[in-house]
């Protein structure tokens, strides 16, 4: 058990059997009142998002969690399919959970995948991924005025907006975090 102040930002809580990621949270002390923190969780078995109230005296049980590195298979109806690695069990994710991550993740990424006690929770990404354009408008010949972008798709169908220079074919960096481009990845 642990303070409500302890609360940060990924904290993943067990309230009531049911696990819950924070999202935000805000922790505020108005004028003569006691101390409390406004959190938005995250219902990792439905996706469903709540807002929780808790004064800072207030105790929560954080859940201690494991990491693996497991691949992406491939997508069964409204789930992903992970494989771990050591022991080569299949996990079905809800797209619920991860539907946010999984434009990131190509079939056969390792990925970071976390749990609680044997259930698969959710997938850690990496800070950046490399991904193949599938399809962007040409850029138009001598216009070299800098920041100019232009939509493009890229081969797990994330859409984003590229520089003018970049096309079909080209592998580009791309952050995992805002989802934008980053750069062109260096070619081998």
């Amino acid at each position: 058990m642990a303070s409500a102040t302890e609360i940060r930002k990924g904290s993943v809580l067990l309230m009531e059997g049911v696990l819950f990621v924070c999202v935000e949270f805000q922790h505020s002390t108005p004028g003569n009142l006691r101390a409390k923190v406004q959190t938005k969780l995250k219902n990792l078995s439905s996706g469903q998002i709540i807002q929780k109230r808790f004064s800072s005296t207030e105790r929560v049980e954080i859940a201690f969690l494991e990491k693996r590195p497991c691949e992406y298979l491939y997508q069964e109806g409204s789930h992903y399919v992970f494989m771990d690695q050591q022991n080569f069990e299949q996990y079905h994710l809800s797209a619920d959970v991860v539907s946010d991550v999984m434009p990131y993740i190509l079939p056969n990424t390792t990925v970071q995948v976390t749990f609680h006690e044997t259930q698969a929770v959710s997938v850690e990404l990496p800070g950046t991924v490399e991904l193949k354009v599938s399809h962007t408008e040409p850029g138009i010949k001598g216009d070299t005025v800098s920041n100019v972008f232009k939509p493009a798709k890229l081969e797990t169908g994330l859409e984003l907006k590229v520089p003018n220079h970049i096309g079909i074919g080209d592998i580009v960096r791309v952050s995992t975090q805002t989802g934008e481009f980053l750069g062109r990845a260096a070619t081998a």
